[in-house]
């Protein structure tokens, strides 16, 4: 039996942020995702960025695929698009009532390799399924969306009612009070953090966090669940951001 795995509070992934990391949480955050260089010079200075290290960290990101620039402006490649999307859907999920029954994909696919086999796991850990078993993957269906038909190449997708009860097959396939914990103490230090750089550090860490959320039915998780506490928050700090990004237009 597998788990999906939450970060001990002190491993949260409250790391510095580097000067690619600020840009990215930018541009993540912004809609459209794309800034005028001007504009990012003057949003990453007071986190600590400079305006010699902000233009080599743009390079890079060219170079990498991670940016595209026409003229003086920077967006977010597809492929960060897509993260973008899906980092949207993490602070607001779409549910629905749940009925009891779960989603189930099992894999058919044979011969792949390592490389393969990770993309295919980071795939359905993405779409919030968890691994009870080599190859098999549920959770409660009750997110309003459609398992995307791309798994039907590699895996066998179906609607399923285990007679294991479900808050016993919950706590085998999620370490609730581990992501739970680790939201609070995020909680307590995106509210404590005063100095732009720590906030951002602290809201990074919030929304990566969120994306490991599993959105279960109101009914298989604690009554006291900080998951939509946390989404709050971020959001609010998301709002901040697109407040000073719209000042900073308007004065430019």
């Amino acid at each position: 039996m597998r788990m999906n795995v939450s970060p001990e509070p002190a491993e949260a992934g409250l790391r510095p942020l580097s000067a690619r990391s600020v840009v990215l949480s930018l541009l993540l955050g912004a809609h459209p995702a794309q800034l005028p260089v001007k504009d990012l010079v003057r949003l990453v200075e007071p986190f600590g960025v400079g305006g010699s290290t902000l233009r080599a960290a743009l390079s890079r990101m060219v170079a990498a695929g991670d940016l595209r620039r026409t003229d003086a402006v920077y967006r977010l490649s597809d492929r960060l698009l897509a993260r973008q999307r899906r980092q949207d859907e993490a602070l607001r999920p779409v549910t629905r009532a749940w009925g009891g029954d779960w989603e189930m994909v099992v894999i058919t696919a044979t011969g792949r390799g390592p490389a393969e086999r990770a993309e295919l796991r980071a795939r359905l850990t993405a779409l919030r399924l968890a691994e009870l078993r080599e190859g098999v993957w549920l959770r409660p269906a009750n997110l309003d969306r459609a398992l995307p038909d791309t798994l039907d190449s590699v895996a066998l997708t179906c609607s399923a009612r285990p007679d294991e009860p479900p808050h016993d097959l919950v706590a085998r396939l999620w370490p609730l009070d581990a992501w739970a914990a680790t939201a609070r103490m995020l909680l307590a230090r995106t509210s404590a953090a005063r100095d732009p750089a720590d906030r951002l550090t602290a809201y990074a860490a919030a929304v990566r966090h969120l994306l490991t959320d599993p959105v279960l039915p109101p009914g298989l998780v604690p009554a006291d669940w900080p998951g939509d506490a946390l989404r709050t928050a971020y959001a609010g700090f998301q709002r901040e951001l697109a407040a000073s990004v719209g000042r900073r237009e308007r004065c430019a």
